[in-house]
């Protein structure tokens, strides 16, 4: 076995060491499915065994390395910086066409504050292990797999102070190291091949992981499958002009291990609004193909894969945004009604498509009307996913254990959209484990599914206070057939809070 492979060995073997002392200190909602804790997060960074550079280069010395060295010493990272400098000056060029009175740079003195880009190149910063994330829940899209496992990293800058002490400030901005859960030439000791059952056991049960990982397993890279980045590219402070405003640029380069090294690539189901709407035929096979009632069956369950030739490489997720969904999506425009004059998709195009896939015996558990395609539309893109019931334009910050004393000073480590939706992965990593075929299944991102179970019961995911509830049509009174079950706890009633007709917040009722 070679040192980078027993390197790689021993890291996976101390992340399975301590995932029993993860579900113990995670957040309830979050057992077994995320390690959240900030203390054992701090240990782990500090160990170095699961580093960015240790895990891209497991052969290296242990060491910890600032933003300029590992750039600049990773040969895997070389197109990174590049296509991110090469979208922030699209963005910057975008900004002052669309907005000529406004300046906008990095400094004081600008109506748009800009995310300092030296920041990624400098010896004062680092990043910094901030949650871990099991994503089983995705093995929908590559079954040999069995999902992913994300390592997530916040970038943060780090002073000296003048008595030996210093202070740390994390910035806006995450890397997630997107690990595949498994790779199929893995076997055991024994020579059995690693099953989705195995690991589904190691993340509930805190199985051996020694036992799972033999001598015959994979390539260390083998692992590896993306990286994902999300940068708070802008902030424009409320002014005469505008609102608050804060937009998040997102980014995915995907391992080729052919070259050994991460090239830029789609964001997965994030269309590519203005291309689909400037080529006629390619607005034209798009409608076909997602009105597909295969597709649109696929799209209803939250599971769709779109081909990329529909996709963009690069999104920026303006926030705030509307409950609705729509007011600042890229995707604003595609669907009748939405203020645009010639839509993709008009109201009788999914109403056609919908009594289609009714007749071919097809049953829809989310899409029930136009408005529900529309958020579906909008909530399987990574920028409307990143839209709602997030952190920002984030959905997993991490918690700062940088801080001083931070296990007192905790912040809220991710969003209401990441903790609502842990039933439903705790469900699919249980099926795994006990060899059953999981529901990939998932609702709306402003609404979780509860599977059956009543943890979320009153609580601001679900029913409760903050809940994302159904507001009643002002004609009909009735709710949209699509969100129907969006409803209030007793004693709360759902109001309106923000400009949408169709979705409101529960709150106490009031006479």
């Amino acid at each position: 076995m070679s040192r980078a492979l027993r390197i790689l060995l021993t890291a996976i073997l101390l992340l399975g060491s301590i995932l029993s002392l993860s579900a113990a200190e995670n957040a309830p909602l979050a057992r077994g499915t995320a390690i959240t804790d900030p203390d054992l997060l701090k240990r782990l960074d500090q160990s170095d065994a699961l580093s960015i550079s240790r895990l891209l280069q497991p052969e290296r010395n242990a060491t910890v390395l600032t933003s300029d060295q590992l750039f600049a010493s990773l040969p895997q990272l070389k197109e990174i910086l590049p296509a991110i400098d090469a979208e922030f000056d699209r963005y910057i060029a975008q900004h002052k066409q669309a907005v000529p009175s406004e300046t906008i740079g990095v400094g004081d003195g600008f109506d748009v504050q800009l995310f300092d880009r030296f920041n990624l190149t400098s010896a004062d910063t680092r990043f910094v292990l901030a949650g871990i994330v099991n994503r089983m829940d995705r093995a929908y899209v590559s079954e040999e797999s069995c999902g992913e496992i994300r390592l997530i990293y916040r970038l943060a800058r780090f002073e000296p102070g003048p008595d030996g002490g210093g202070t740390a400030t994390r910035l806006p901005m995450t890397f997630n190291l997107v690990m595949k859960a498994r790779d199929a030439r893995q076997t055991d000791a024994s020579g059995k091949p690693i099953t989705c059952t195995e690991v589904a056991r190691r993340w509930l049960d805190n199985g051996d992981w020694q036992g799972l990982i033999g001598s015959h397993a994979a390539p260390y890279d083998a692992m590896i499958d993306r990286i994902e980045t999300n940068i708070q590219i802008s902030i424009a402070p409320k002014s005469a002009l505008h609102d608050f405003r804060s937009d998040y640029l997102l980014k995915v380069f995907r391992y080729d291990p052919g070259t050994k090294t991460f090239v830029e690539s789609t964001l997965e189901n994030q269309i590519d609004r203005d291309r689909i709407l400037a080529d006629e035929a390619l607005r034209r096979d798009f409608k076909a193909w997602l009105l597909e009632p295969a597709n649109l069956r696929e799209f209803d369950r939250g599971t769709v894969l779109i081909p990329e030739k529909y996709l963009a490489k690069a999104a920026v997720a303006p926030t705030p945004a509307g409950l609705d969904g729509s007011t600042l999506q890229p995707e604003f425009g595609l669907v009748e009604g939405e203020g645009n004059s010639d839509p993709v998709f008009t109201d009788n195009d999914v109403v056609g498509a919908l009594k289609q896939a009714a007749a071919r015996g097809i049953t829809m558990e989310n899409i029930r009307s136009v408005a529900g395609f529309q958020r579906r539309l909008n909530d399987v893109t990574c920028s409307g996913c990143h839209q709602t019931r997030g952190i920002g334009g984030f959905h997993f910050p991490g918690v700062d254990w940088l801080t001083e004393g931070a296990s007192n000073a905790t912040i809220v480590p991710a969003s209401p959209h990441f903790f609502g939706d842990q039933l439903r992965r705790r469900d699919i990593l249980t099926a795994f484990a006990g060899g059953k075929q999981p529901d990939f299944s998932r609702g709306f991102a402003s609404r979780p599914q509860t599977r059956g179970s009543r943890e979320l019961a009153g609580t601001e995911y679900q029913d409760g206070w903050g809940a994302h509830c159904s507001l009643q049509n002002p004609g009909s009174g009735t709710a949209d057939k699509s969100f129907t079950s969006w409803t209030c706890a007793k004693g709360l009633t759902c109001q309106a809070a923000a400009a949408s007709s169709r979705i409101g917040m529960c709150f106490i009722k009031t006479r």
